[in-house]
């Protein structure tokens, strides 16, 4: 009997997971064909995003190798802000042996000399691994009292306002940021399906549908950027980091 109320109880508690998870799912699905996951990445990338002036120091805060869909638009940007304020230094921040010509800072480095940088321009910040210690790495960094100084973050924009909060945090007094957003193609990508020729199936046309060949599946992708930047925030408001 006693066994017969465990089995019960856990089929009972399996099946109410199971629609959970499979409300959820639905949800997530529905969302997708809303534009409210692009305006909760815009607001990830914006909401503490603001330039205020030339900044002293422009900080790139790595993400993933070189050359990597990251790391790229952040040189981009980078190099668009560099440009603009050619008196301001340049810090890479990402972990690694800077002294190696092929290190992920170093290659970074290349990308924005071939695109006319001046070399002498660039610093190393090498020891930290998540945003709090690269806040933490840069408030001593050469002695060079980067903290009171005017510093231009760049940095993915599901990234942006943690970026921000966290060096806000560790005392840095004249934050401005710079998100990493990608621009969408000019182009018009609508096709007619049946003038491409080979066979006719019993599926509808797609080519004069965008939501379904690349919103959807663009905005599933913003749904899982922002749940793990939420769960990051979260994480870093418990330690007090921002």
């Amino acid at each position: 009997m006693v066994k017969h109320k465990i089995h019960k109880s856990f089929l009972t508690i399996s099946r109410s997971v199971l629609l959970i998870f499979g409300v959820l799912f639905l949800l997530v699905l529905l969302l997708s064909f809303t534009t409210l996951p692009y305006w909760g990445y815009y607001w990830l990338g914006t909401s503490e995003s603001k330039i205020t002036g030339k900044p002293d120091y422009i900080v790139l805060l790595g993400g993933g190798g070189m050359p990597s869909e990251s790391n790229l638009m952040r040189a981009f940007y980078v190099h668009r802000a560099a440009t603009e304020a050619p008196e301001s230094k340049i810090v890479i921040s990402i972990p690694g042996n800077s002294a190696d010509s092929m290190s992920t800072a170093r290659l970074v480095a290349a990308e924005l000399i071939s695109k006319g940088i001046d070399r002498g321009r660039f610093l190393y910040e090498e020891n930290g691994t998540n945003t709090r210690s690269q806040a933490m790495q840069l408030q001593q960094f050469m002695s060079l009292n980067i903290p009171e100084k005017s510093i231009l973050l760049v940095t993915s924009p599901e990234h942006m306002r943690r970026a921000v909060l966290v060096f806000k945090k560790a005392g840095f007094t004249k934050v401005s940021a710079l998100p990493a957003f990608e621009n969408a193609i000019e182009a018009d990508l609508f096709f007619e399906d049946d003038r491409l020729g080979d066979d006719k199936l019993l599926v509808p046309d797609i080519g004069g549908n965008t939501t379904v060949r690349y919103q959807f599946w663009n905005h599933l992708k913003y749904e899982i950027l922002i749940a793990r930047e939420m769960a990051a925030l979260a994480y870093y408001k418990l330690r007090g980091w921002i």
